[in-house]
């Protein structure tokens, strides 16, 4: 009976203590709870931030509600609610959407108010959002992530941050929630400039780790070997070490799950094709990363548009398939 006596006060003072946390910390937006905006979401609850969501399909909202957050229509209803707001949307006519539709943020959003978009779009987008949501009297911060859904779930993200550098501060507390990096890039636009950079490494290193996956194979060797070898090598990259894209080599990857969750194909060919017109309006040579988005316009175009972008390795092994027959 003591004994019971004494977790119970334990478990009363613990749950004090939370809702303490919980009413010290001003209530988060959060606009977007697809495969990587819900986690994100998550982290923010389980760091006692009470979360105001949103997303355009309500069956995405379930989870997050059955956590404790509160779910409104749209994103006008959470600018009305909360003065700190994170967005993580697919693509920049979204973000535009989201923003500054007949129901945006920017409708009903508070002077003051801080509004950072993790989508990752174009520089020219996010500027554009900027000025906006200044003349409401609000600030408006890109900090696009990498580290994929993984990453989301456990808090790992790393964030590139645009925007007032006076500003950082403030958006760090809450981007430290979410991400184990936050670093902030320079004026508004360059924290999208250096994930657009990192996709198109990320793109290349991934067609290049698929392509030589497939050749050792074909060349009799076993993929997991093969994978040990290049990971103790000067081969080593992040999409052969920790994002394999042959089956059966790692575990709690798409590759392992038919290519299922993770960054969508058509999501990477998004991002290359942003990558792309920065270069050209940049007069910069681009070849391999040119070649690419070819590779990943294709997928999209031969049904692997909603797989994980290293289906790229199924997709060539597909090509030989057929070249075989």
């Amino acid at each position: 009976m003591i004994c019971n006596y004494r977790v119970s006060i334990c478990l009363t003072l613990a749950l004090q203590g939370l809702h303490r946390s919980m009413a010290s910390k001003t209530q988060v937006g959060f606009i977007g709870l697809g495969n990587m905006g819900k986690p994100m979401a998550k982290n923010l609850l389980k760091h006692g931030y009470p979360v105001v969501a949103t997303d355009v399909f309500p069956e995405s909202c379930k989870e997050l509600q059955e956590l404790g957050a509160q779910i409104v229509d749209n994103p006008a209803e959470v600018a009305d609610q909360t003065d700190r707001i994170v967005t993580m949307l697919p693509s920049s006519p979204n973000v535009i959407e989201v923003y500054t539709g007949p129901n945006g943020i920017l409708k009903k959003v508070k002077k003051g108010s801080l509004l950072i978009d993790s989508s990752t779009i174009d520089p020219a987008v996010s500027k554009e959002m900027a000025v906006a949501a200044e003349k409401m009297g609000a600030v408006f911060m890109d900090a696009p992530v990498s580290g994929g859904v993984g990453a989301a779930s456990s808090g790992k993200l790393t964030f590139m941050v645009g925007g007032v550098e006076e500003e950082f501060t403030a958006a760090q507390e809450l981007l430290t929630c979410m991400g184990a990096n936050v670093v902030y890039c320079g004026a508004v636009g360059t924290g999208q400039a250096a994930k657009i950079c990192n996709n198109m490494l990320l793109a290349i290193g991934m067609i290049g780790t698929s392509e030589t996956m497939n050749l050792g194979i074909r060349l009799g060797l076993d993929p997991k070997l093969l994978a040990k070898i290049l990971n103790m090598s000067s081969g080593r990259c992040w999409s052969s070490d920790t994002y394999n894209p042959v089956p059966g080599v790692m575990e709690g990857v798409p590759s392992g799950n038919n290519y299922q969750g993770g960054f969508g194909t058509q999501l990477m060919a998004k991002d290359l094709g942003l990558a792309q017109t920065t270069a050209t309006n940049t007069k910069t040579p681009v070849p391999l990363g040119s070649l690419a988005h070819q590779i990943y316009r294709m997928m999209c175009a031969r049904g692997y548009a909603g797989k994980d972008f290293s289906s790229v390795f199924q997709f060539l092994r597909e090509d030989e398939d057929k070249e075989g027959q």
